[in-house]
């Protein structure tokens, strides 16, 4: 509905209009989300759009997207409408803008008939500032064509690399977008998304007519989240000793199937963890149940299918655990994102065997998909097992697939606790020699049964048993050899032909390294049992004192009063990030506590007096 929560203030019932376009989109970032200064390439973008322009942003999950067209919206006239995949997802934001003062409602078909007439009344009398609403929704008959009846001040696509066919959440509704560029030709369009690689962006500014001069890349680095990657040993006692440091914070632990996310669950609760299931073959009822209960509680512990996730838009979520393997570096990327949306330190696992990767190549090869997907799903596949056998930066190895940098992280476990290497140089130049004589057109396990002179009705019919790099491997077993190619794949000495049949040729780099025969040093695979971690601090230990800790727990509790009162998430009230900040200064008036990161006027005037008399009490 479009009607604001009860108590705001009057002068808050108009942002749009409070703030014309005159206005300095600085002043609306202070006024209402109550932050000093604008991050990042945000400025720059909020200005391209307000000016009338189209943008595509690409933006790493928590790095303050949704400002970059909310801000637009309520300085250029008209109403702003945002496309956004689940209803959940407009939900949470919609909460968070009504608490900031702003006029938000969601168009969805969960909407009773006369809500629905009052949200229609909203919108053409021009009392609201932003419409969030699912492609679904937006494309059915009369939907669009009543909104051409209003001004729009901007379009928003959201989770924009859904429209990617190729990409790893691809929604068919997506593509249909593309009629939003003939129906609203002189409305700035904006694509959003945090998880893109390069095909992915073309095909996405493309599909919707941006032109590329008007694409922001932001990078797509989470410094606070620290990785770490282990080879299963005992799943349950890595994952305990995991959680161990977790106590009392959410998080998601994601499994492979319904049946080991429900079994999981079960056993998580048996150690006396507050764990949810959920799962596409639950009852969706139930599943909306739990997803309540972990965006509104706290210390939730959600084990879950891929099919929860997208349309998560809470902030202090500490860890994401994957006691499976993921299906591509893309879902690891945006699975783990979920984790330290509001900045603070969080953690990410993943657990990883041989029966995973064996399961990954069945899922692929026995799906009706046409075969260039089935080549691109493996080629995926091929880029993650090198991330989990990389040596190097965790970080520089995720980074780099989406064509990013950065310096080794120190904080991933590859850097906090490097692991075994061996000179792999010789290693390395036989496998290039070998996929080189071979005509750089087999995959993998062909160019190990090569390496290793196995026995092989296909090495003979070729003549592959009659090369200089038949059995020339034999120092190595079948797995090193595995993990010695895949690390290659990771340092890009090799190239996985889409058109061909996952076979692997040597790249540029394959033919410098050939050229120049540098040092490299591989990772050794480690052996069972031998795992180690160091423990991450909880947000709170990690820049509160014991003092400090106390008035955070207290902050906390109060935050949760108010949002079980108004049936609200707790995070649209504050964020931990902004309690964390009043627990170290401890603002003892009104204008200090305005000084607060996060404390808009709407929110100061309404909660400012019960959490200053929080603090008040902890002097």
């Amino acid at each position: 509905m479009s009607i604001p929560p009860p108590g705001l203030p009057d002068r808050f019932l108009a942002v749009a209009h409070r703030y014309p376009v005159t206005v300095a989109p600085i002043e609306i970032l202070k006024t209402v989300y109550g932050y000093e200064a604008f991050r990042g390439r945000q400025a720059e973008i909020v200005s391209h759009v307000i000016a009338g322009n189209n943008a595509f942003v690409l933006m790493p999950t928590g790095g303050g997207k949704s400002l970059c067209y909310q801000i637009p919206a309520l300085c250029r006239p008209g109403l702003g409408l945002v496309v956004s995949p689940l209803i959940a997802l407009m939900a949470d934001q919609v909460a968070a803008l009504r608490q900031a003062g702003v006029r938000a409602a969601a168009l969805n078909s969960d909407l009773p008939s006369e809500e629905r007439r009052a949200l229609w009344h909203s919108i053409f009398d021009g009392t609201l500032d932003l419409l969030y609403v699912a492609p679904e929704t937006l494309l059915r008959p009369g939907v669009i064509d009543r909104l051409r009846e209003t001004k729009l001040s901007v379009i928003a696509i959201d989770e924009a690399h859904c429209l990617s066919q190729w990409g790893h959440d691809f929604r068919p509704h997506y593509r249909q977008l593309d009629a939003l560029v003939e129906m609203f030709p002189d409305t700035p369009r904006m694509a959003l998304t945090a998880t893109a690689d390069a095909p992915t962006r073309a095909e996405i500014i493309s599909h919707l007519g941006i032109d590329e001069r008007d694409a922001f890349i932001a990078g797509f680095d989470r410094p606070n989240i620290r990785y770490a990657i282990e080879e299963k040993d005992n799943p349950r006692r890595q994952l305990m000793r995991f959680l161990e440091t977790h106590k009392g914070e959410s998080g998601i632990v994601y499994c492979l199937s319904k049946r080991r996310t429900e079994e999981t669950a079960a056993w998580l609760q048996e150690q006396g963890f507050h764990a949810l299931p959920y799962h596409g073959g639950m009852d969706k009822a139930l599943r909306e149940v739990n997803q309540t209960r972990f965006q509104r509680e706290e210390a939730v512990v959600m084990v879950a299918t891929i099919a929860f996730g997208m349309g998560i838009d809470k902030p202090d979520v500490r860890f994401v655990a994957h006691i499976d393997l993921p299906g591509s570096i893309e879902a690891y990327y945006q699975e783990t994102g979920r984790a330290g949306r509001d900045g603070l330190p969080a953690e990410a696992l993943m657990l990883y065997g041989f029966e995973d990767v064996a399961l990954r190549r069945r899922f692929i090869t026995e799906s009706d998909a046409p075969d260039q997907r089935k080549r691109m799903e493996q080629q995926k596949l091929d880029a993650l097992l090198g991330l989990t056998e990389t040596a190097e930066c965790r970080r520089q190895i995720l980074l780099s697939y989406f064509g990013d940098e950065c310096a080794p992280c120190g904080n991933c476990d590859t850097c906090a606790n490097p692991p075994e290497r061996f000179d792999g140089t010789i290693a390395a130049q036989k496998a290039l020699s070998c996929v080189y004589r071979t005509g750089e057109r087999f995959g993998q396990a062909y160019i190990v049964s090569v390496l290793l002179g196995d026995e092989d009705e296909r090495i003979t019919r070729f003549g592959h048993d009659r090369i200089s790099t038949y059995g020339i491997g034999k120092e190595h077993d079948q797995r090193t050899w595995r993990s010695i190619l895949r690390q290659m794949i990771a340092r890009g000495l090799f190239d996985v032909d889409l058109a061909g049949h996952g076979g692997l040729s040597i790249s540029e780099g394959g033919r410098r390294f050939l050229k120049e025969k540098p040092v490299l040093m591989l990772r050794v695979p480690r052996p069972a049992g031998s795992r180690g971690r160091k423990a991450v601090r909880s947000p709170a230990a990690s820049v509160l004192d014991a003092t400090d800790g106390a008035l955070f727990k207290a902050l906390r509790e109060k935050r949760m009063e108010i949002a079980r009162e108004q049936n609200l998430p707790p995070y649209v009230i504050f964020h931990d990030r902004t309690l964390v900040e009043m627990a170290s200064s401890r603002p003892a008036s009104r204008a200090e506590l305005a000084g607060i990161s996060g404390v808009g006027e709407a929110k100061l005037d309404r909660y400012g007096a019960p959490f200053l008399e929080v603090i008040a009490n902890h002097g």
